[in-house]
């Protein structure tokens, strides 16, 4: 079978105004993705280490660019302390401590990189693979939907004070620093417990934290993992996660703007993973009736499953759904594209079928191509009633079964030029499936 190619990929990310002139997919008169991400993070060598970090943060410090760290062990910034970090600053996960930055509660990170100097969180390992070290906590005081407001994050880290892994609170504008022009790349360590942690976990994180182009590949647990809180994430690229490449729970309330999934059947886990899974909680019972739901805003998204054979790939059972909406939710997709899954969404079966319901979940200019289904209910295989409901002119929705090369190139491109033209220049004539990926 022919390889996938990154020209393939790009074509699918020059999503424009095809269709009614609605501009479906991450858009941009500028590429915004050029300069700052990484397709091929195995193939960059860098610097030994020249300082160490460790244990606990509990004065203001800046990391700068002329030093390259090593992230050793579970690592807390602690006391109101603040962690700021040049552009350009390269940090290394430790392999053998599996290496993990917890911003604690109170704290801050200012991780401000630029699009020519990106900030980069990385393994130290010379073969580089996905699990490699741990990952990213930032933990605030937004609210969550549990009883008291409050969780700790029980992920095998192993804090000095109970209190450096808790979070939650009442103060929904709450500011937790700035990530910008950040790649996180090779984490998602395993613990025996708990299971693979996230690339970066927003837990509790609130409205005043900036949070624009962060890039999270090769993460062998969810990419990016929201747990309450009140966020708007913009640009920000999953890229080859094993697990949820972003998922929401606990009541989190995020708008999740003009941003980017690319899966692959060949790397996700077997045992249930999407591109969005959306949920309010593990165990109804833990939750205060009286608080909000889950509730996620997406606009402009492109959600892209990338595989040799689409067809058999669906019969052998490597690929699954995109977005996964659980009971007690509300999620609206707006100008969004999903492709090539199977199929694009499953909402749970604890979801009776009615009007009321219904207008929780909108999909609204969406365009489902190559999709083994479109809109299903767990269990069930007849989805006439979805069909029909969202089928409707009232949504606007586009339902194909082309080519993603021939859907997603037309002639309007002129609106993007830019984007287009430069983008070509990133990885154009690289193979997606690498062996020295895998």
């Amino acid at each position: 079978m022919r390889k996938i190619t990154f020209t393939t990929l790009i074509a699918f990310l020059l999503i424009s105004n095809c269709f009614a002139q609605q501009e479906k997919g991450i858009i941009g008169y500028d590429n915004w993705l050029d300069t700052w991400t990484e397709f091929k993070p195995s193939k960059i060598e860098y610097e030994e280490p020249t300082q160490i970090l460790s244990g606990r943060i509990t004065i203001d410090t800046k990391l700068t660019k002329r030093n390259t760290y090593l992230l050793v062990g579970d690592v807390f910034v602690t006391d109101n302390s603040t962690l700021s970090i040049e552009p350009g600053t390269v940090i290394l996960g430790d392999f053998k401590t599996k290496g993990t930055l917890i911003i604690s509660k109170g704290s801050k990170i200012l991780a401000e990189g630029k699009q020519t100097d990106p900030i980069i969180f990385t393994s130290n390992r010379s073969v580089k693979k996905p699990g490699d070290w741990g990952g990213i906590f930032v933990l605030g005081d937004a609210p969550l939907n549990v009883h008291g407001n409050e969780s700790s994050v029980n992920c095998g880290l192993r804090p000095s004070s109970y209190m450096d892994i808790v979070y939650g609170g009442e103060n929904s504008v709450s500011n937790s620093g700035i990530l910008k022009y950040v790649r996180i790349e090779f984490a998602g360590k395993r613990t025996k417990q708990h299971g693979n942690l996230s690339g970066l976990t927003l837990a509790g994180v609130g409205s005043d934290t900036i949070l624009y182009n962060v890039m999270v590949s090769y993460c062998e647990g969810n990419s990016f993992n929201l747990l309450g809180g009140n966020l708007i994430l913009v640009k920000m690229v999953s890229f080859r996660s094993n697990q949820n490449d972003y998922k929401f729970n606990y009541g989190a309330q995020c708008n999740l703007v003009n941003s980017l999934a690319v899966r692959s059947p060949y790397v996700s886990s077997p045992d249930g993973s999407r591109a969005l899974y959306i949920s309010s909680y593990d165990f109804k019972e833990d939750v205060d009736p009286t608080k909000e739901y889950t509730n996620i805003n997406a606009e402009n998204l492109t959600l892209l499953n990338i595989t040799n054979d689409l067809e058999s790939d669906i019969e052998i059972g490597l690929v699954q759904e995109a977005i996964y909406i659980g009971n007690d939710t509300s999620f609206v997709s707006d100008r969004s594209v999903i492709s090539g899954f199977n199929p694009a969404v499953v909402i749970d079966d604890k979801i009776k079928m009615n009007n009321t319901n219904l207008s929780k979940i909108e999909f609204v200019r969406t365009y489902f191509n190559n999709c083994n289904g479109n809109i299903f209910r767990k269990g069930y295989t007849n989805n006439d009633d979805l069909e029909s409901w969202y089928g409707s002119r009232a949504f606007n929705n586009v339902y194909s079964k082309g080519p993603d090369s021939e859907t997603f190139i037309g002639a309007s491109h002129k609106k993007y030029p830019d984007f287009r033209l430069r983008i070509n220049r990133i990885i154009a004539s690289n193979d997606y499936f690498d062996d020295d990926d895998d």
